[in-house]
């Protein structure tokens, strides 16, 4: 996977329950992790960004209001797996949900206690060319609580088909939450926690990174994600592969 994906977005599909308290942690309950949410996102693709954003108070102020080249709506789904060809072979995931405009492919995840987990990553339908990639173990997207300076890991070893031919590699993902702040979307303004990753991917001894930034708040979840570009080495980088933003 090329990191969080936003699938874990409420929307207003967000419990009506839950109320944001703004208080710079975020736990379990304040996410909403389960299948049959939804929310609109508006993407672009080789996007210009400034995810430094800028100072204020003691955090960050970001604003990804703008409309940038190539936007257009996507549809978030958090599916349940009843029903589908995969959901004999990942027992006891919560749901599957989209990873990236470039492609169809579907994370599935598996929400715990304590934390948000990718178990694999599969084709909507089944065939000679499906993908179906297992993760060993599966990979921590979210821990919770999240709050500031909190960090997680995983080395995972991903295998099975990828468009139908046996593959299998290796990834790291590095994450902390390395800052907080206000940030703007086209849906409205949500007081986030940003959730940093760096996944490094190694196939045939040839390590590819790439960075991503999920920007998490109470109730709705993941509202944004940035993505760079193949080994970009900058930690803020204003050249994107992939930008979402919660759109109304």
């Amino acid at each position: 996977a090329d990191g969080p994906g936003p699938g874990d977005a409420g929307g207003d599909g967000a419990p009506i329950t839950c109320s944001p308290d703004d208080d710079g942690v975020i736990t379990r309950a304040e996410m909403p992790l389960k299948a049959g949410l939804h929310a609109t996102f508006r993407v672009a693709t080789d996007a210009v960004v400034d995810t430094a954003g800028t100072p204020q108070g003691s955090g960050r102020r970001w604003d990804l209001t703008a409309a940038l080249d190539g936007d257009h709506a996507l549809l978030s789904e958090t599916r349940p797996l009843a029903g589908t060809w995969f959901a004999g072979k990942f027992g006891g995931a919560t749901y599957a949900a989209r990873l990236s405009d470039g492609n169809d492919l579907l994370g599935v995840f598996e929400v715990t206690a304590d934390a948000l987990l990718l178990r694999g990553v599969v084709s909507p339908d089944d065939g000679l060319t499906r993908t179906e990639l297992t993760y060993d173990p599966p990979v921590t997207v979210l821990a919770f609580p999240l709050q500031s300076d909190a960090t997680f890991s995983t080395t995972s070893i991903v295998s099975g088909l990828a468009s139908g031919l046996w593959s299998a590699y290796g990834e790291k993902y590095e994450s902390q939450v390395d800052a907080e702040g206000e940030l703007r979307t086209p849906f409205g303004d949500f007081h986030v926690l940003r959730v940093r990753t760096v996944l490094t991917r190694t196939v045939a001894m040839i390590p590819t990174v790439s960075r991503t930034f999920a920007f998490v708040t109470d109730c709705f979840g993941t509202v944004a994600t940035v993505r760079s570009r193949d080994n970009e080495t900058a930690v803020e980088f204003t050249q994107a592969a992939e930008v979402w933003r919660l759109s109304p």
